[in-house]
């Protein structure tokens, strides 16, 4: 079993949410990105099945994702939240030829975050498996908020972010700028938990 995430056209998203709900399907998730969203298509697909996304949409005559990328989890922690909740990705690059020590500390940071902002309830830090999906993306960064504020407030502006954090992505630090500047930082609105154990 493989997690997904699948960026979308805007159109049909309920269609996906019924391809989500498949015999072969765990879960399935699709909904509009929310305005302060950038680098994405207008929709984001969470999908957990045995197959990728493109042949689960195919089998329901719905056009392939824009973009996919098949997860290997590195460290995640699922937090209770009920009701609905405000789930964010963020799709990175780290430059190719960055030392194996620099991405661990990369990820090793990304990993503190929820230890410093209180609003992260569940959170998980992934590698793209590239033998599932050819990718430009190399992590993928997932939390979970019970509103947007708690993304765009706390964690946007929290010091720790700031300065532990923001670095990696700043090409302009020789040291630490190992992440290439084109992202994808999407979130929407679930109706419930995305980022629990398969």
């Amino acid at each position: 079993m493989t997690r997904w995430v699948a960026l979308l056209p805007v159109d049909n998203i309920e269609a996906y949410n019924k391809a989500g709900t498949g015999p072969d399907v765990v879960s399935g998730s699709a909904a509009a990105d929310l305005p302060g969203s950038f680098g994405g298509t207008g929709a984001t697909w969470d999908v957990a099945a045995e197959r990728p996304p493109a042949a689960i949409a195919a089998e329901a005559g719905l056009p392939e994702p824009h973009d996919t990328v098949a997860l290997a989890p590195v460290r995640g922690r699922c937090v209770p939240l009920l009701g609905p909740r405000v789930k964010r990705t963020l799709l990175l690059a780290v430059r190719p030829g960055t030392p194996t020590a620099l991405v661990g500390r990369l990820e090793a940071d990304l990993i503190a975050m929820p230890d410093h902002i209180s609003t992260i309830r569940a959170w998980s830090l992934s590698r793209v498996d590239q033998t599932l999906t050819t990718s430009r993306w190399t992590h993928v960064w997932e939390q979970e908020y019970a509103d947007v504020q708690g993304l765009t407030g706390e964690y946007l502006g929290h010091p720790y972010h700031w300065t532990c954090v923001d670095r990696w992505f700043d090409g302009e630090i020789p040291t630490a700028g190992i992440v290439d500047p084109r992202l994808v930082h999407v979130f929407r609105w679930s109706r419930r938990p995305i980022l629990v154990p398969l």
